[in-house]
């Protein structure tokens, strides 16, 4: 897919620069062929303007794209590094998160979550707004909002932050890195 759109962006680049360029020759073509006596005319100043645009437009249409090539590159770079950046955290991260869940999961049980419920909590607790979730589960918003309300009145939560804080309100960093300012708040 990307390639298709690479494709078809590079062939309408080519058609763009080409008119452009036809326009420029052609226009240079014609003055030379019509062999003005004098540069001042409405016609030789007329087609001078016209090669002068056109040179202008091909000048700003291949620096943007150059920019835009550039740009695209760069984020793509960057996107490359977070998702390395990503990985290599799930991966060292992977038996905290497994036992993060499982603890998650059975906390949704003791608590009767169905498992419509249990999912709506999940990604509660991920961050993800009612729209997302449903959007995600492929459910109305509406039926999200009942399933979030009915999490809250299961955990006898009074609502999306109380649920994050159940859950994550004992976590801590390390010693030494920075978590006295977490202390001292809770």
């Amino acid at each position: 897919m990307e390639e298709d759109e690479n494709d078809s962006d590079r062939g309408l680049r080519l058609l763009l620069a080409g008119i452009l360029l036809a326009a420029i020759i052609g226009g240079a073509v014609d003055l030379a062929l019509d062999a003005p006596d004098t540069w001042w005319s409405l016609h030789v100043i007329y087609e001078l303007v016209l090669i002068a645009a056109s040179l202008t437009g091909f000048y700003f249409l291949w620096r943007g794209w150059f920019r835009t090539r550039h740009d695209l590159s760069d984020t793509r770079h960057e996107l490359a590094e977070q998702k390395e950046q990503r990985d290599a955290w799930r991966a060292s991260a992977e038996s905290a998160l497994a036992g993060l869940g499982h603890a998650i999961d059975a906390r949704f049980r003791a608590w009767h979550l169905t498992p419509a419920e249990s999912e709506v909590a999940l990604l509660l607790l991920k961050g993800r707004s009612h729209k997302e979730i449903a959007y995600l589960t492929e459910r109305s918003e509406r039926t999200v909002r009942q399933h979030a309300v009915s999490v809250y009145q299961k955990s006898h939560l009074a609502g999306r932050a109380a649920l994050a804080a159940f859950f994550l309100d004992d976590v801590r960093l390390p010693s030494g890195t920075g978590d006295q300012n977490l202390r001292a708040s809770s």
